[in-house]
């Protein structure tokens, strides 16, 4: 057991060392058995509608709704969550979350749900996600410290791809041999172990402001806003987040269909696809965590979004199941190297005083596009297929990555990180 111990903390101070916090490893267990259940349920549910109308436009159009609410409320989050404890926002929304899973699963179990009834608790989950996501990610500096933040995020990337490959797996052969309501019921079951990692985290609850004036919320977006602008590394980063988010991260519109319609799999082959693009995405994760005492470089984030333009771009140009495998799990990669970058680079450059809103604008592009982003892939491949769309999509993305290669690059990555308030 000693052995165990010395080797735990070679382990964290030489390669992760975000673990060595105790609030952080309370979070980061919680969240790892969480994302499993999350996993499971986002390919039920996509699946299920698939099953229900048979159309790629009405998948979209609940992926939409899903985000829909954070695209218009995230600049209001990002005012509460200056303001109010994350902690407890945190506990209420997990529990929120896993009351709306529940109430799936007892629809499906009962052989009563509709997709209109999908949609509606695919809008609820979108309100409690507009202020949990930017909560969450801007929650974790206040775990380990800006030195560490860099692993922290990598390592939190990790387990979210870590249960990319696990939930996907287990729900696919789930669908087929007990149905859909298990699957949402365990994605219930696995929301206990984050709110019992909340509960025990000890945080300093700085936050002492209990009241919001409407005067004050415009004021605060608009500072926020303000502020962004005016810090280029921030500004360029959250605008290639949103076009790539728009055009290049549509997979769960696109693969589904992909997989039905031109590879002609069941409900467990797609499971294996969406797993395979985890394992990539768990690999990139791990990497960037080993290589985050470096810092974050924007070499990083360019090669990350060039490289999930293209491999998407192949995979239109192929409709081999193993092939599309292997390029899924190389999207993957790539699409966590440029995510966690990007998440990293923010942060880094944010200023305490406005963590919260920059993290809400951050959540609002690469979530909240996510309806506008879902009825373009959903529409293009109802006329083109799902092959054209990830080749259209992944020329748009590039395209814009060569832009602020060619034009952007120097003024907008030469900021230095912000200082503490």
């Amino acid at each position: 057991m000693n052995s165990f111990y010395i080797f735990f903390e070679k382990l964290t101070d030489s390669v992760f060392p975000a673990l060595r916090h105790r609030n952080f490893r309370l979070f980061w267990f919680g969240q790892m058995i969480s994302l499993i259940g999350t996993w499971m349920q986002n390919i039920g549910q996509d699946w299920l509608v698939l099953k229900l109308t048979n159309s790629a436009f009405l998948l979209g159009v609940v992926s939409a709704l899903q985000f829909l609410p954070m695209l218009f409320l995230s600049l209001f989050a990002g005012v509460v969550i200056d303001r109010f404890p994350k902690r407890k926002i945190l506990i209420f929304t997990q529990t929120s979350l896993m009351m709306t899973a529940l109430a799936l699963a007892t629809l499906t179990a009962l052989n009563a749900i509709n997709y209109w009834e999908i949609l509606v608790l695919a809008t609820i989950v979108g309100f409690i996600n507009t202020i949990d996501n930017p909560a969450r990610q801007s929650f974790i500096i206040d775990l380990v410290g800006k030195e560490d933040l860099m692993n922290a995020i990598s390592l939190n990337s990790s387990i979210f791809n870590a249960a990319r490959i696990i939930g996907p797996g287990i729900a696919g052969v789930l669908i087929g041999l007990l149905g859909y309501a298990l699957c949402f019921y365990l994605n219930a079951l696995s929301f206990i172990a984050v709110i019992t990692g909340l509960i025990l985290i000890d945080v300093k609850i700085s936050k002492t402001k209990t009241m919001l004036k409407k005067e004050e919320v415009i004021s605060d977006i608009k500072e926020g806003l303000l502020y962004i602008k005016n810090t280029p590394i921030i500004f360029s980063t959250i605008l290639m987040m949103a076009v790539l988010s728009t055009f290049a991260i549509n997979f769960n519109v696109l693969v589904p269909v992909f997989a039905k319609n031109i590879l002609n799999q069941n409900s467990t082959g797609y499971g294996f696809l969406m797993s395979s693009m985890g394992v990539g995405a768990l690999i990139g994760a791990l990497i960037l965590a080993s290589l985050s005492k470096k810092g974050a470089k924007p070499f990083y984030l360019i090669l990350g979004g060039c490289g999930l333009c293209v491999f998407q771009i192949l995979i239109g140009f192929q409709s081999y199941y193993w092939l599309t495998t292997i390029l899924l799990a190389l999207s993957g990669f790539s699409m966590i190297t440029f995510s966690a970058s990007a998440n990293t680079t923010v942060q880094l450059n944010s200023s305490n005083r406005f963590r919260g809103r920059v993290m809400s604008v951050y959540s609002l592009v690469f979530g909240g596009v996510t309806p506008i982003g879902a009825i373009y892939a959903g529409s293009l491949a109802e006329k083109v297929g799902a092959h054209m769309t990830f080749i259209i999509s992944g020329i748009i993305g590039i395209s814009y990555i060569l832009y602020v290669v060619l034009f952007k690059y120097k003024k907008s990555f030469s900021s230095n990180i912000a200082e503490d308030d």
